[in-house]
């Protein structure tokens, strides 16, 4: 039996996606891969998907306004291992990512030998860093003790809606309006698992504890996002 599961893939570009799909088919060991083009549809698979061993994450998919939207991720799945596999090769980037939790950054500039010894790296436990970050000639995979793999990412308030997906808005402003998870779930054609997932995403973006201080800071927030 495979150990590590089912893996996600969340990349709206479909080639990469197939292309890495089979690396972690052929070279990994999975015997499945689910493929989608966007953060929202990345975490309303993975809501519905309770065997998804890990989810690695573009950073410049529909959805994806900063790597911090990771945290999100982190926050409401963290039985997971996430990874971003990237063409940034920025060291903010990096460092953002790592910020929000996730267990390692590859860069798609890898070959697919190195790319596999990459994932391998984090799939056995390591974080996995590029050798750029600390000033390393390329080599292969290294785990990086110091990187802040958990330290948690401070957002302004007045910045949060930055950081919110679109369908993180709609749940915002339908809960600002006063539905339930079940009347937005359905006004959304959600199931209420993935509803209480965004509904998570958004406590840790607006900094808030409960539906009651969230719906207060969208009230506050949402006028000035949406321009009204």
């Amino acid at each position: 039996m495979n150990p590590h599961g089912i893996a996600l893939i969340a990349d709206d570009d479909e080639f990469f996606r197939i292309a890495l799909s089979a690396i972690l088919k052929n070279k990994l060991g999975f015997a499945e891969v689910v493929e989608t083009g966007s953060l929202d549809e990345a975490i309303e698979r993975l809501a519905d998907r309770d065997d998804c061993s890990v989810a690695l994450f573009d950073l410049t998919m529909p959805g994806m306004e900063s790597a911090a939207n990771l945290g999100a991720v982190r926050e409401v799945r963290p039985d997971i291992k996430v990874a971003v596999v990237s063409a940034s090769s920025r060291r903010s980037d990096i460092l953002t990512a790592l910020a929000a939790g996730i267990h390692g950054y590859v860069p798609k500039s890898l070959g697919a030998q190195e790319l596999a010894a990459a994932l391998r790296t984090i799939l056995n436990g390591a974080i996995y860093v590029p050798p750029s970050l600390a000033g390393r000639p390329s080599g292969p995979a290294e785990p990086e003790p110091a990187a802040p793999a958990t330290a948690p990412l401070e957002i302004p308030p007045k910045r949060a809606m930055e950081f919110l997906t679109p369908r993180q808005r709609e749940v915002l402003f339908l809960l600002v309006d006063g539905l339930s998870n079940k009347e937005i779930a359905r006004k959304l054609r959600l199931g209420e698992g993935t509803v209480k997932i965004h509904m998570a995403a958004l406590f840790r973006s607006l900094r808030v504890r409960n539906r009651q201080e969230a719906a207060a800071a969208g009230a506050r927030l949402l006028p000035v996002a949406e321009g009204r």
